[in-house]
């Protein structure tokens, strides 16, 4: 299945929406990992060009989780998916509101595209406010608690069976500045292969 072209037969095509054109086996993948915002040019995301500025963090996050990885498809071939929750590049430095909701329809969508999925890691705080506006409009409640990140890290949170997972933002040159951050990112994928593996 290519995910853009799902995803625009489901939902409709939207100018400025940038989707992962990918083609992938859905039952093959067991974690989602939800990345705040696409990037401004699309050969630097996940899914763009094998040295791509998303990738130059995530990889050595995948790596220090112990997943021998250097690549996009290392890491689909371990069973994990990467997207973004705002489909549309940010234009200043916070993310509005508007943004997601503009974006909420085809996360959702995608996120249906999976029938396997054991893990979900919300990777920053875009991400989990994304997601809980997904689980509110479905059962009028966030499924994450309105908690910082480094207290829900230890907690079990579950929506409609899957193993939910707070984590931090894993793109952009914030990441190695706040090495704490790194570790616990490198911390909470370790967790979540150990679930899918």
């Amino acid at each position: 299945m290519n995910i853009k072209k799902e995803l625009e037969t489901k939902i409709g095509i939207a100018s400025g929406i940038y989707l992962n054109d990918i083609d992938i086996d859905p039952l093959t993948i067991k974690a989602i990992m939800i990345n705040e915002v696409v990037p401004s040019d699309p050969v630097q995301d996940f899914y763009g060009t094998p040295d791509a500025d998303y990738l130059k963090s995530t990889i050595p996050l995948f790596q220090g989780a112990g997943a021998e990885t250097n690549s996009i498809q290392d890491i689909l071939k371990i069973g994990v998916y990467i997207t973004n929750a705002v489909k549309t590049p940010k234009t200043e430095y916070a993310i509005d509101k508007s943004s997601i909701e503009k974006s909420l329809p085809y996360l959702e969508k995608e996120l249906s595209l999976f029938p396997n999925i054991k893990v979900i890691m919300l990777m920053g705080d875009v991400a989990k406010k994304a997601f809980n506006m997904i689980t509110k409009k479905a059962t009028k409640k966030n499924a994450i608690p309105s908690v910082s990140t480094y207290k829900l890290r230890s907690s079990k949170i579950y929506y409609e069976g899957i193993r939910v997972m707070p984590s931090y933002i894993m793109t952009g040159g914030n990441i190695l500045i706040e090495k704490s951050k790194v570790t616990m990112a490198t911390e909470d994928i370790a967790t979540m292969l150990e679930i899918i593996m």
